[in-house]
């Protein structure tokens, strides 16, 4: 990764430190052209409404489709900072608690053990990462499995994709910063125990609804400690073989009161559920998977969307006693029903990710690194539905996946892009 710019002015001056490090896969064999267009990304002013509509159906649509539900997706529900053990009221807990508390014991004890984990106030890890859509599905070709209509998108197997890079910061209590660099397009977006919230090029800072809640990316191998104190109030709902490696399945679901604190007047979440599996040979995480389903209320036909994402965790090391995750890949499934079956649509996409370097218990990183942004806006200071489109223009449109513009459930319903439902539940 590198961290340093060149000062392309003047050969004796000093070079610019990157707030995001940049993959060396990004600097081709010409150094001196990968240097420019990265200093034009530093250069670039912030896109407007305008500039995101000129480049609908574009590569910088795309980017901005892949980002804004893969960059920095947030769990179903807050974490508590302490954690129930197997002995707080063992008799009372029903069979399928009492064992998941003992799973989450033994992944504890294999991620680096309670006093390791107790010891770590701070972290910071910077990765890098590689995106793509890669398949868009529409209409009949859901209902036949027919793929010989469908939208073949970028596929990294052929070594296409975005390429970045992030840096993440982290906190005891529930502090979190994230910043992630695409392709020249980055996203911020952070906590401060109080509130989250997201930053982009293309839209205000906003603040999620509900509770704040961990950044998921975290709970990918990198923060062994939240994962188990989310884990501690799951139920064991059985096993799974994941990669030839035998897995007990843990299951937890986001309260009523947390989905309807997240949910407006035009969105509904009805429900968010988060398995993980965990490995019986190592007791480490090896896979997590959260599915959440949402309704857009709309006069005529209410539209559903159903996102999947699927993370497989890799290559653990140890890193100052504690076991971290240091690869891994996660797919998306997107999937769009409620209507009549021609405006369904299923998009996937994919992120493949690695570590670069890790570091605890930080110097120097006080609380005002994690202060939201000046601009933040709240949701029911108008980020929640900005403008409820009419529902046949919203419904019927099936085209492309770039449609989906600047967040997660960004829709944008009539041919001309006129009309605009933006729903950021995140």
């Amino acid at each position: 990764m590198r961290t340093l710019c060149p000062n392309l002015d003047r050969e004796d001056a000093l070079e610019t430190v990157l707030e995001v490090p940049v993959p060396e896969e990004m600097i081709s064999s010409n150094k001196h052209n990968s240097w420019q267009t990265i200093r034009s990304w530093m250069l670039r002013p912030p896109l407007d409404a305008a500039a995101v509509s000129s480049v609908l159906g574009g590569r910088a649509a795309e980017i901005q489709f892949l980002l804004g539900v893969i960059a920095a997706p947030l769990i179903p529900l807050p974490i508590r900072c302490d954690r129930a053990t197997v002995g707080d009221n063992i008799k009372s807990c029903p069979i399928e608690s009492s064992m998941a508390k003992y799973i989450v014991q033994q992944y504890v004890a294999a991620a680096g053990g309670e006093h390791v984990l107790n010891s770590i106030n701070s972290m910071y890890a910077v990765g890098k990462v590689k995106m793509a859509a890669s398949e868009f599905l529409s209409g009949d070709d859901l209902s036949l499995g027919n793929n010989s209509k469908a939208g073949k998108l970028k596929n990294m197997k052929n070594g296409r994709g975005e390429i970045g890079g992030f840096v993440l910061w982290q906190k005891r209590p529930d502090f979190w910063s994230l910043e992630l660099m695409v392709s020249g397009y980055k996203i911020s977006a952070g906590s401060d125990g109080k509130v989250a919230w997201r930053q982009t090029p293309w839209q205000h800072s906003h603040a999620s609804r509900g509770p704040p809640r961990p950044l998921r990316r975290s709970l990918q191998g990198l923060d062994p400690r939240s994962t188990a104190n989310l884990f501690s109030n799951s139920i064991c709902i059985g096993e799974k073989t994941i990669n030839g490696e035998d897995c007990f399945v843990l299951k937890i679901e986001a309260e009523p009161s947390t989905l309807r604190a997240r949910s407006s007047g035009k969105v509904e979440i009805i429900r968010h559920t988060l398995w993980g599996c965990f490995s019986q040979r190592t007791g480490l995480l090896v896979q997590l998977e959260d599915s959440h389903l949402l309704r857009i209320k709309a006069p005529k036909n209410d539209v559903f969307w159903e996102t999947t994402m699927e993370s497989s965790i890799q290559d653990y090391r140890t890193i100052e006693g504690v076991n971290i995750a240091h690869s891994g890949k996660t797919s998306v499934s997107l999937f769009r029903f409620g209507e009549n079956s021609e405006s369904h649509t299923r998009t996937k996409m994919e992120e493949i990710w690695s570590i670069e370097e890790v570091d605890f218990n930080i110097k120097g990183l006080s609380m005002d690194c994690f202060l939201p942004p000046a601009d933040l806006k709240r949701e029911d200071e108008g980020s929640g539905v900005i403008n409820v489109a009419d529902s046949d223009d919203l419904t019927k449109n099936g085209g492309l996946p770039y449609k989906f513009m600047a967040n997660s459930y960004r829709v944008v319903g009539g041919k001309g892009g006129s009309k605009v439902v933006a729903v950021d539940e995140e």
